[in-house]
Protein backbone atom coordinates (compact mmCIF):
# COMPACT_ATOMS: atom_id res chain seq x y z
CA UNK A 1 0.00 0.00 0.00
CA UNK A 2 2.80 2.41 0.86
CA UNK A 3 4.42 1.70 -2.52
CA UNK A 4 1.16 2.61 -4.26
CA UNK A 5 0.87 5.84 -2.31
CA UNK A 6 4.52 6.65 -2.99
CA UNK A 7 4.03 6.06 -6.72
CA UNK A 8 0.91 8.23 -6.82
CA UNK A 9 2.73 11.00 -4.98
CA UNK A 10 5.68 10.83 -7.38
CA UNK A 11 3.47 10.81 -10.46
CA UNK A 12 1.35 13.72 -9.32
CA UNK A 13 -1.81 14.83 -11.09
CA UNK A 14 -2.01 13.46 -14.63
CA UNK A 15 -5.27 15.21 -15.56
CA UNK A 16 -4.94 17.88 -18.26
CA UNK A 17 -5.73 21.45 -17.27
CA UNK A 18 -8.17 21.96 -20.13
CA UNK A 19 -10.41 23.98 -20.27
CA UNK A 20 -8.57 26.33 -17.88
CA UNK A 21 -5.55 26.20 -20.18
CA UNK A 22 -5.46 25.62 -23.96
CA UNK A 23 -4.32 22.31 -25.43
CA UNK A 24 -1.91 22.21 -28.35
CA UNK A 25 -2.54 19.13 -30.48
CA UNK A 26 0.19 17.66 -32.72
CA UNK A 27 0.60 18.97 -36.30
CA UNK A 28 -0.75 15.74 -37.81
CA UNK A 29 -4.14 16.28 -36.16
CA UNK A 30 -6.84 17.32 -38.63
CA UNK A 31 -9.40 19.65 -37.13
CA UNK A 32 -11.64 22.38 -38.54
CA UNK A 33 -10.85 22.80 -42.26
CA UNK A 34 -9.84 26.26 -43.43
CA UNK A 35 -11.15 26.91 -46.93
CA UNK A 36 -9.29 29.25 -49.28
CA UNK A 37 -10.36 30.99 -52.51
CA UNK A 38 -8.98 29.11 -55.51
CA UNK A 39 -9.73 28.09 -59.09
CA UNK A 40 -13.00 26.24 -59.67
CA UNK A 41 -11.11 23.44 -61.40
CA UNK A 42 -9.26 22.65 -58.18
CA UNK A 43 -12.50 22.51 -56.18
CA UNK A 44 -14.09 20.30 -58.84
CA UNK A 45 -11.16 17.89 -58.72
CA UNK A 46 -11.37 17.71 -54.93
CA UNK A 47 -15.13 17.12 -55.08
CA UNK A 48 -14.78 14.42 -57.72
CA UNK A 49 -12.27 12.53 -55.58
CA UNK A 50 -13.95 13.02 -52.20
CA UNK A 51 -15.03 9.53 -51.02
CA UNK A 52 -17.86 11.06 -49.00
CA UNK A 53 -19.28 13.52 -51.55
CA UNK A 54 -18.80 16.13 -48.82
CA UNK A 55 -17.65 19.02 -51.04
CA UNK A 56 -20.07 21.41 -52.74
CA UNK A 57 -18.45 22.98 -55.79
CA UNK A 58 -21.01 25.79 -56.14
CA UNK A 59 -20.63 27.07 -52.57
CA UNK A 60 -17.08 25.87 -51.96
CA UNK A 61 -18.22 24.33 -48.68
CA UNK A 62 -17.48 21.07 -46.86
CA UNK A 63 -20.12 19.05 -45.02
CA UNK A 64 -18.43 18.06 -41.76
CA UNK A 65 -21.31 15.68 -41.08
CA UNK A 66 -20.08 13.56 -43.98
CA UNK A 67 -16.36 14.38 -43.90
CA UNK A 68 -14.02 11.65 -42.64
CA UNK A 69 -11.11 14.11 -42.27
CA UNK A 70 -9.04 11.87 -44.53
CA UNK A 71 -7.12 14.88 -45.85
CA UNK A 72 -7.40 13.86 -49.50
CA UNK A 73 -8.78 17.26 -50.54
CA UNK A 74 -5.85 19.02 -48.91
CA UNK A 75 -3.44 16.66 -50.65
CA UNK A 76 -5.06 17.03 -54.08
CA UNK A 77 -5.24 20.82 -53.88
CA UNK A 78 -1.78 21.11 -52.28
CA UNK A 79 -3.41 23.28 -49.64
CA UNK A 80 -4.83 25.75 -52.18
CA UNK A 81 -8.47 24.82 -51.53
CA UNK A 82 -8.38 23.54 -47.97
CA UNK A 83 -5.98 23.10 -45.09
CA UNK A 84 -6.90 21.35 -41.88
CA UNK A 85 -6.30 23.36 -38.73
CA UNK A 86 -5.75 22.01 -35.22
CA UNK A 87 -9.02 23.53 -33.98
CA UNK A 88 -10.90 20.68 -32.28
CA UNK A 89 -14.06 22.70 -31.51
CA UNK A 90 -16.35 21.08 -34.08
CA UNK A 91 -19.63 20.50 -32.23
CA UNK A 92 -22.83 22.07 -33.61
CA UNK A 93 -26.42 22.34 -32.44
CA UNK A 94 -27.96 22.14 -35.94
CA UNK A 95 -27.22 19.81 -38.84
CA UNK A 96 -27.02 22.71 -41.32
CA UNK A 97 -24.29 24.36 -39.24
CA UNK A 98 -21.92 21.50 -40.09
CA UNK A 99 -21.79 22.70 -43.70
CA UNK A 100 -18.84 25.05 -43.40
CA UNK A 101 -16.87 27.46 -45.54
CA UNK A 102 -14.11 27.65 -42.96
CA UNK A 103 -15.79 28.58 -39.69
CA UNK A 104 -18.49 27.31 -37.35
CA UNK A 105 -21.00 29.21 -35.18
CA UNK A 106 -20.30 29.39 -31.47
CA UNK A 107 -21.85 26.29 -29.94
CA UNK A 108 -22.58 27.83 -26.54
CA UNK A 109 -24.70 30.54 -28.18
CA UNK A 110 -26.87 27.93 -29.91
CA UNK A 111 -27.35 25.52 -27.03
CA UNK A 112 -30.80 25.24 -25.51
CA UNK A 113 -31.01 27.26 -22.32
CA UNK A 114 -33.17 24.72 -20.50
CA UNK A 115 -30.51 22.05 -21.10
CA UNK A 116 -27.95 24.17 -19.25
CA UNK A 117 -30.41 24.67 -16.41
CA UNK A 118 -31.36 20.98 -16.18
CA UNK A 119 -28.04 19.29 -16.89
CA UNK A 120 -25.43 21.98 -16.21
CA UNK A 121 -24.38 20.49 -12.87
CA UNK A 122 -25.00 16.80 -13.53
CA UNK A 123 -25.38 14.93 -16.81
CA UNK A 124 -25.80 11.18 -17.15
CA UNK A 125 -25.66 9.71 -20.65
CA UNK A 126 -26.36 6.26 -22.03
CA UNK A 127 -24.02 5.39 -24.88
CA UNK A 128 -25.61 3.51 -27.78
CA UNK A 129 -23.35 1.78 -30.32
CA UNK A 130 -25.64 1.42 -33.33
CA UNK A 131 -23.51 -0.77 -35.59
CA UNK A 132 -20.27 1.20 -35.49
CA UNK A 133 -16.66 0.04 -35.76
CA UNK A 134 -15.94 0.91 -32.10
CA UNK A 135 -13.51 3.74 -32.87
CA UNK A 136 -15.99 6.40 -31.75
CA UNK A 137 -16.80 4.34 -28.68
CA UNK A 138 -13.11 3.90 -27.85
CA UNK A 139 -12.49 7.65 -27.92
CA UNK A 140 -15.54 8.25 -25.74
CA UNK A 141 -14.14 5.74 -23.23
CA UNK A 142 -10.88 7.71 -23.18
CA UNK A 143 -12.77 10.55 -21.49
CA UNK A 144 -13.04 8.42 -18.35
CA UNK A 145 -9.26 8.05 -18.03
CA UNK A 146 -7.22 10.20 -15.61
CA UNK A 147 -5.96 12.32 -18.51
CA UNK A 148 -9.44 13.75 -19.18
CA UNK A 149 -11.40 12.81 -16.02
CA UNK A 150 -14.83 13.62 -17.45
CA UNK A 151 -16.52 13.10 -14.08
CA UNK A 152 -14.87 16.26 -12.68
CA UNK A 153 -17.40 18.18 -14.78
CA UNK A 154 -20.34 16.21 -13.42
CA UNK A 155 -20.69 14.21 -16.64
CA UNK A 156 -20.70 10.41 -16.72
CA UNK A 157 -22.19 7.45 -18.57
CA UNK A 158 -24.97 5.39 -17.05
CA UNK A 159 -25.46 1.63 -17.32
CA UNK A 160 -29.21 1.93 -17.85
CA UNK A 161 -31.19 4.37 -20.01
CA UNK A 162 -33.66 4.72 -17.13
CA UNK A 163 -30.87 6.29 -15.09
CA UNK A 164 -29.79 8.59 -17.94
CA UNK A 165 -30.62 12.13 -19.03
CA UNK A 166 -30.07 11.32 -22.69
CA UNK A 167 -28.36 9.09 -25.23
CA UNK A 168 -25.01 9.45 -26.98
CA UNK A 169 -25.28 7.58 -30.28
CA UNK A 170 -22.43 6.30 -32.45
CA UNK A 171 -22.48 4.13 -35.55
CA UNK A 172 -24.53 4.26 -38.78
CA UNK A 173 -27.71 2.85 -37.15
CA UNK A 174 -28.01 -0.42 -38.99
CA UNK A 175 -31.41 -1.99 -39.62
CA UNK A 176 -30.80 -4.55 -36.88
CA UNK A 177 -29.97 -1.81 -34.35
CA UNK A 178 -32.81 0.58 -35.14
CA UNK A 179 -35.36 -1.08 -32.85
CA UNK A 180 -32.84 -1.31 -29.99
CA UNK A 181 -32.00 2.37 -30.43
CA UNK A 182 -35.66 3.38 -30.35
CA UNK A 183 -36.28 1.22 -27.27
CA UNK A 184 -33.35 2.89 -25.50
CA UNK A 185 -34.56 6.33 -26.51
CA UNK A 186 -38.06 5.61 -25.20
CA UNK A 187 -36.64 4.28 -21.92
CA UNK A 188 -34.90 7.57 -21.10
CA UNK A 189 -37.21 9.75 -19.00
CA UNK A 190 -38.15 13.17 -20.35
CA UNK A 191 -36.77 15.76 -20.71
CA UNK A 192 -33.91 14.10 -22.55
CA UNK A 193 -31.04 15.02 -24.82
CA UNK A 194 -29.82 13.24 -27.96
CA UNK A 195 -26.22 13.43 -29.20
CA UNK A 196 -25.04 12.16 -32.60
CA UNK A 197 -21.31 11.47 -32.54
CA UNK A 198 -19.19 10.68 -35.59
CA UNK A 199 -19.83 10.75 -39.33
CA UNK A 200 -21.69 7.44 -39.23
CA UNK A 201 -24.30 8.62 -36.72
CA UNK A 202 -24.67 12.01 -38.38
CA UNK A 203 -24.96 10.98 -42.03
CA UNK A 204 -24.29 7.25 -42.41
CA UNK A 205 -20.55 7.81 -42.82
CA UNK A 206 -18.85 5.68 -45.47
CA UNK A 207 -22.03 3.61 -45.67
CA UNK A 208 -24.36 6.47 -46.67
CA UNK A 209 -26.71 5.48 -49.46
CA UNK A 210 -26.83 1.85 -48.34
CA UNK A 211 -30.26 0.43 -47.57
CA UNK A 212 -28.71 -1.36 -44.56
CA UNK A 213 -28.11 1.87 -42.61
CA UNK A 214 -30.00 5.05 -41.81
CA UNK A 215 -29.53 8.43 -43.47
CA UNK A 216 -28.46 9.80 -40.11
CA UNK A 217 -29.75 9.75 -36.57
CA UNK A 218 -31.93 12.82 -37.14
CA UNK A 219 -33.92 10.87 -39.73
CA UNK A 220 -35.11 8.64 -36.87
CA UNK A 221 -35.24 10.82 -33.74
CA UNK A 222 -34.59 14.53 -33.05
CA UNK A 223 -30.93 15.37 -32.40
CA UNK A 224 -29.78 18.16 -30.08
CA UNK A 225 -26.00 18.02 -30.52
CA UNK A 226 -23.81 16.94 -33.44
CA UNK A 227 -20.16 16.01 -32.90
CA UNK A 228 -18.42 15.34 -36.26
CA UNK A 229 -15.28 13.31 -36.90
CA UNK A 230 -14.16 9.82 -37.80
CA UNK A 231 -13.81 9.33 -34.94
CA UNK A 232 -14.24 12.61 -33.05
CA UNK A 233 -11.15 13.38 -30.99
CA UNK A 234 -11.81 13.08 -27.23
CA UNK A 235 -11.18 16.81 -26.92
CA UNK A 236 -13.77 17.47 -29.63
CA UNK A 237 -16.34 15.55 -27.60
CA UNK A 238 -15.30 17.18 -24.32
CA UNK A 239 -15.39 20.67 -25.84
CA UNK A 240 -18.86 20.05 -27.29
CA UNK A 241 -20.26 18.72 -24.01
CA UNK A 242 -18.86 21.62 -21.99
CA UNK A 243 -19.97 24.29 -24.45
CA UNK A 244 -23.45 22.83 -24.86
CA UNK A 245 -24.30 22.00 -21.26
CA UNK A 246 -22.10 24.13 -18.99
Amino acid sequence: MFKVLKTRFEQGCRTMKYPREPVDLPPRYRGLPKIHPCETEIVEECAANCPQDAINVQTGSIDLGRCLFCGLCEEISAGKFVTFSRDFGLGCAEREQLITTGSLPELAAHSKRHFKKLFGRSLQLRQVCAGGCNNCEADINVLATPAYDLSRFGISYAASPRHADGIHVTGPITRNMKSALLATFEAVPAPKVVIASGACAISGGPFFGSKEVSKGLDSIIPVDLYIPGCPPHPLTTLHALLQFFK
